[in-house]
C-alpha cells in the first residue's frame, strides 16, 4: 500500500548543489519496463560497490536518484544518476560522474509504504497528474526515512514551471 501526498505550491526555488556518483551509461525510458531494468542495475551496482563510501567531502549520507536530459516528456529517454551531495568545489574520484542540480522550483510528491513499489507508484500517478512539469532535473532523496523497505518514505522532487 502507498500514499502520495501532493505540496502543490513550487517550493523556494533551491539553490545549486554537487551531486558525485554513478551515471547511467546510456538514457533510458519508461516503455516496456526498461527504466526499471537499467535503472535497477544502477541501483545494484551502486550498492554493491559501496560507491557512496568512495565519494569524498559529502555533505550527508542522502542518495539522490536522479533523472534529467529529458528529450521530451515522461515517455521521452532521459539520463539517471546515483549519488551524493558533496561541496561544490569537492573533487570527482576516479570512476565516478558528478553533476549539478539548477537553481529551480518544485513540488514535492511523497511515496510511503513498501520499498520499491511505493516509488513505482508514486511515479505512475505522477505521470497521470496535472503537475505542470518542466522535465528539468527530477530528484528522489533516500536516507533514514526509506531504510526500513516495509515502511519507507521517499520524497520526490519534480521540477515545476
Amino acid at each position: 500500500m502507498y500514499l502520495i501526498s501532493k505540496h502543490n505550491q513550487p517550493m523556494t526555488p533551491k539553490e545549486s548543489f554537487k551531486l558525485t556518483g554513478l551515471k547511467l551509461d546510456k538514457k533510458t525510458f519508461n516503455a516496456n519496463g526498461q527504466a526499471a531494468i537499467d535503472c535497477g542495475s544502477l541501483w545494484q551496482q551502486f550498492m554493491g560497490e559501496a560507491v557512496a563510501n568512495k565519494i569524498t567531502n559529502k555533505l550527508s549520507s542522502d542518495i539522490y536518484a536522479v533523472y534529467f536530459e529529458y528529450d521530451g516528456d515522461h515517455t521521452q529517454p532521459y539520463s539517471f544518476f546515483l549519488g551524493c551531495k558533496v561541496d561544490a568545489d569537492a573533487e570527482t574520484p576516479d570512476g565516478l560522474q558528478s553533476i549539478y542540480i539548477p537553481n529551480q522550483n518544485y513540488t514535492v510528491v511523497t511515496a510511503k509504504g513498501k520499498m520499491p513499489d511505493c516509488v513505482a507508484n508514486a511515479w505512475q500517478e505522477i505521470w497521470k497528474s496535472d503537475i505542470d512539469r518542466a522535465y528539468s532535473y527530477d530528484f528522489e532523496v533516500y536516507n533514514e526515512l526509506s531504510a526500513d523497505w516495509e515502511n519507507a518514505v521517499v520524497d520526490i522532487y519534480l521540477s515545476v514551471k
